[in-house]
């Protein structure tokens, strides 16, 4: 059974939990299934939008696709979010993703 398989069914049993419908999504990533990717983190922001480390993997997913304004509104979002937790690693993170963007 690969790890995508081993996640699919854990999340079977445990559909709400949040690091394991990130966890899915980076693996279909890793498989380049770009789509399904965004579609699961698009999701997972929608029904737990202070998820924060999700903001940064959808950026950089669009970046993939080459969607870069949809990239730059993400991060912007997730800028908002680290910003209202304090957290100021993974801002710092986003602000250099967003700098990179609009350099471009």
């Amino acid at each position: 059974m690969s790890r995508l398989e081993q996640l699919l069914v854990m999340l079977h049993d445990e559909p709400h939990d949040a690091f394991l419908r990130y966890a899915v999504a980076v693996e279909y990533a890793s498989i380049e299934n770009y789509s399904e990717a965004i579609l699961r983190i698009e999701s997972l922001i929608n029904d737990q939008p202070e998820y924060l480390g999700a903001f940064y993997k959808l950026g950089q997913l669009y970046e993939q696709v080459s969607e870069n304004e949809k990239a730059l509104d993400v991060y912007r979002r997730g800028a908002i979010v680290a910003k209202k937790q304090g957290n100021a690693k993974t801002l710092g993170e986003i602000n250099t993703a967003i700098e990179l963007l609009d350099d471009n």
